[in-house]
């Protein structure tokens, strides 16, 4: 127990310094098992973009990879990660993702289309105890700096069903999301790449404004 303590006392430094430092960092997860971890090459550099520009953040517009495995995970209070296939965490990935969202870290899981039925058994490897919830419209996220009053929006159909939020929350603190039915990151890419209106990619982009907002504060 002593040991748990510890280390949850040394992780929280770590996560101090990072946030605390002149420039934010964030980070792209490069997982196993097939999935696209890769895709939506030009989603993040735009949202760093919007957030440095329209709410005054200062997020390092290099946005590197890191594995589940790797303790420079630490070094990144938002962790993001994409795709459509499978996903596969072994006990040492797990344990190491344990430690970094119990430790302070964040990490967004967002839907590219098919990803769910591989997460969730994968991420009950990280918080056996805890399943995803559903998280109201009146949550915080929604509404700071950008209001979103019915939720996450709706990016691209996927299978004609609402957007929805989940996360899991771990002694009081929400330490992960995932991001269903909605697509943000493909709101994020480069117009060209998907074609999407102006007011389509901007929603998508505030909402992302949101939640990392939400990260950096909380």
């Amino acid at each position: 127990m002593m040991r748990n303590k510890l280390l949850i006392v040394i992780l929280l430094s770590m996560f101090s310094v990072s946030v605390s430092a002149q420039q934010l960092n964030i980070a792209l997860l490069k997982y196993r098992g097939g999935g696209d971890w890769y895709g939506n090459p030009t989603s993040m550099p735009n949202l760093v973009r919007f957030c440095n520009q329209e709410i005054g953040t200062d997020i390092n517009p290099e946005v590197p990879t890191v594995e589940p495995s790797s303790p420079d995970i630490f070094n990144y209070p938002y962790v993001y990660m994409t795709g459509h296939g499978n996903v596969v965490f072994d006990a040492v990935e797990a344990q190491n993702l344990r430690n970094y969202l119990i430790g302070g870290g964040f990490l967004h899981i967002d839907d590219n289309y098919g990803i769910r039925q591989y997460i969730e058994p994968q991420m009950k490897k990280v918080f056996p105890e805890l399943d995803f919830v559903e998280l109201p419209y009146s949550h915080e996220i929604f509404k700071e700096p950008y209001s979103f009053p019915n939720g996450l929006p709706k990016i691209h159909e996927h299978d004609n069903k609402a957007p929805q939020l989940f996360g899991l929350i771990y002694d009081g603190r929400l330490v992960c999301i995932f991001t269903y039915e909605c697509d943000l990151g493909d709101g994020w890419e480069d117009q060209r790449v998907h074609h999407d209106s102006q007011e389509t990619r901007e929603k998508a982009l505030k909402m992302g404004a949101n939640i990392l907002r939400y990260v950096f504060t909380k």
